[in-house]
């Protein structure tokens, strides 16, 4: 190789590794959301957005895919259909390692849940209500919702304790 492009050439094969560290990395940068901020989500996750957490606006949660779920629950009178965003597929999205969700409402009253129960059936991160958006006053924007209905093990008092209602951060603990 000619003496004139031998700095030409560790340039490239810099440029190369950088490349193939970014593309090989387990860290994948998302997207701002252009909407109002409803969930952050944070800890140890691979994914991140512009800074060390990742935040959802309605749309960036409704991209997910949605899932709908028929039930009562103790808080409500009669079923009712809660559309959202299963847990088991947030957490794959984010790429979330812990083995804790610390969940945190708007008052900041928190609760954890193991991510055991984000398995497919399980619980959804709640945005709409009989097909309406949830207001705070109406326990949204976000609610943890099992499907109780479905089997005995969803009614529990630990179960119960778990569905956090005006939900806005959560927190993947190792």
């Amino acid at each position: 190789m000619p003496r004139f492009l031998r700095p030409l050439a560790v340039v490239m094969l810099a440029i190369s590794a950088l490349v193939f560290v970014v593309s090989t990395g387990t860290a994948r940068q998302l997207a701002a959301p252009v909407g109002e901020v409803i969930l952050t989500v944070s800890g140890s996750i691979e994914a991140t957005g512009p800074d060390t957490s990742v935040q959802f606006d309605l749309a960036g949660l409704r991209a997910l895919g949605a899932r709908q779920i028929v039930t009562s629950t103790i808080w409500t009178t009669g079923p009712h259909s809660f559309t959202g965003v299963s847990l088991d597929v947030l957490l794959r999205h984010l790429g979330a390692k812990g083995a804790t969700l610390q969940a945190v409402a708007v008052n900041d009253y928190a609760i954890n849940i193991p991510t055991s129960d984000a398995v497919p059936g399980g619980p959804i991160i709640a945005y709409e209500m009989d097909g309406e958006v949830m207001s705070l006053r109406d326990n949204g924007p976000l609610w943890v919702i099992y499907p109780y209905d479905s089997d005995a093990s969803f009614r529990s008092k630990v179960i119960y304790s778990r569905s956090i209602w005006q939900l806005d951060r959560i927190d993947v603990i190792d």
